[in-house]
């Protein structure tokens, strides 16, 4: 149970700043403060369009390499191409998981 209080003191776009961080996190301004001082990784969350765009390039990535495999046999410097098409898209997922 949390009864103590610390007050700080900073300026108001610190304190705008910081509202800001929490709640793309989802969390409380205090417990941002406590986990940010305790050095706990926190994560921002992700919006409903960032979500939309993630799932959007999941499907290209899909696609993509399905046409690279399509191409494999017929004309084989198009099917490099699209796998490195569909390879940047993957990079760009997995920093999006990060």
């Amino acid at each position: 149970m949390k009864r103590e209080y610390i007050q700080i003191r900073c300026s108001i776009y610190e304190k705008k700043l910081l509202k800001n961080r929490a709640a793309k996190a989802g969390i409380s301004l205090s417990e941002y403060l406590r986990s940010t001082a305790f050095q706990k990784n926190i994560v921002e969350r992700i919006t409903q369009e960032q979500l939309e765009c993630y799932q959007l390039l999941v499907r290209y990535k899909n696609n993509f390499s399905r046409i690279s495999n399509m191409f494999k046999k017929g004309n084989p410097k198009l099917a490099k191409e699209v796998k490195q098409l569909a390879e940047e898209i993957r990079n760009h997922l997995k920093n999006f998981s990060k």
